[in-house]
């Protein structure tokens, strides 16, 4: 099978399994089992921590992504001035891996900025409501 014939095949499937489930997992017979006190959480230390590791790849991207990017250009230019036609691909090359690694730094930035406001507010959140909250599981069986 052709790449864009099996491309195509898997995201006409892939959008008949959509569907969003909070909670449980189906259990095959159409219904949601899992636990009856299943109740979607996050815990701070966890968005912390993710958040920490996305500041910490920025570190480490933008000071070892950028090790071969002087070379390269200096390279693409030796090339050019040389009249080699690779010079002109190489300074593409130089160019597109400057834009993604912009891209990738900028990506890790905004999650570890996210994940930091994020934590920060609920935990604010958590203050102003105060009290013992009613789970949601519990909640569901008022509704029903």
């Amino acid at each position: 099978m052709a790449f864009d014939a099996e491309w195509a095949a898997l995201r006409a499937e892939s959008t008949q399994r959509v569907d969003m489930r909070l909670n449980s997992v189906d259990d095959g017979a159409g219904g949601h089992g899992g636990p009856a006190n299943a109740d979607l959480a996050v815990n701070q230390d966890h968005l912390g921590a993710i958040g920490h590791d996305a500041y910490e790849l920025r570190t480490r991207l933008s000071r070892d992504g950028d090790h071969a990017r002087p070379t390269t250009f200096d390279a693409a230019i030796a090339l050019t001035n040389g009249n080699f036609e690779s010079g002109s691909a190489l300074l593409k090359v130089h160019d597109r891996w400057n834009t993604h690694l912009k891209t990738l730094l900028d990506a890790c930035a905004q999650i570890s900025n996210h994940l930091n406001y994020t934590k920060s507010a609920h935990a604010k959140d958590d203050v102003q409501i105060g009290g013992d909250l009613i789970a949601v599981s519990k909640l569901n069986e008022y509704l029903k």
